[in-house]
């Protein structure tokens, strides 16, 4: 399974569509401005909240929390000492440990989990410049969870960014 992602998807405050490789509507990212903390909600095609995507407050280091109906589903943060790329680990509630590694702004990275390929997030196959997709390459996975991640990733990596910018 293929989706279509927007890079404006990260505007606080705005709505995008995500879509599958057929141009067909299946996700929208509602994100909610005026708040606190970062806050989206990945609502299915018939504006259902399927999950809720939050920055974690009061954290030593940035991390990012999704939640499927109220319940915590999986916290990601910046892995230490990942000198070659950037590396994210999701710790999922059920103990479930997934990777997140590659060139993170640039759009080309992998999910994986013990070594498994679960979805790549890259701009290869596309020509729009703005856009990038998500492939889910295993049947079983969960493609809202994996879109869900990328949106949290990328939007901790571009946090991580802006710190840095600031400092020099």
């Amino acid at each position: 399974m293929r989706f279509l992602v927007y890079d404006r998807l990260l505007g606080i405050g705005d709505d995008y569509w995500i879509e599958d490789d057929s141009g067909n509507k299946v996700y929208l990212v509602d994100g909610k401005a005026m708040r606190l903390r970062d806050t989206w909600e990945l609502k299915g095609a018939q504006g259902r909240v399927l999950i809720d995507i939050h920055q974690k407050m009061f954290a030593l280091r940035d991390t990012m929390v999704i939640e499927r109906a109220g319940e915590p589903l999986a916290r990601i943060k910046r892995k230490r000492l990942s000198l070659l790329r950037n590396h994210y680990r999701v710790a999922l509630a059920d103990g479930t440990e997934l990777d997140v590694s590659g060139k993170i702004l640039d759009r080309e990275f992998a999910v994986e989990y013990d070594g498994e390929l679960l979805a790549v997030v890259s701009r290869r196959w596309l020509t729009l410049r703005d856009t990038y997709g998500v492939d889910v390459v295993r049947d079983d996975a969960d493609p809202a969870l994996l879109i869900a991640l990328a949106v949290c990733v990328i939007h901790l990596a571009e946090k991580e960014r802006e710190k840095n910018d600031e400092d020099d």
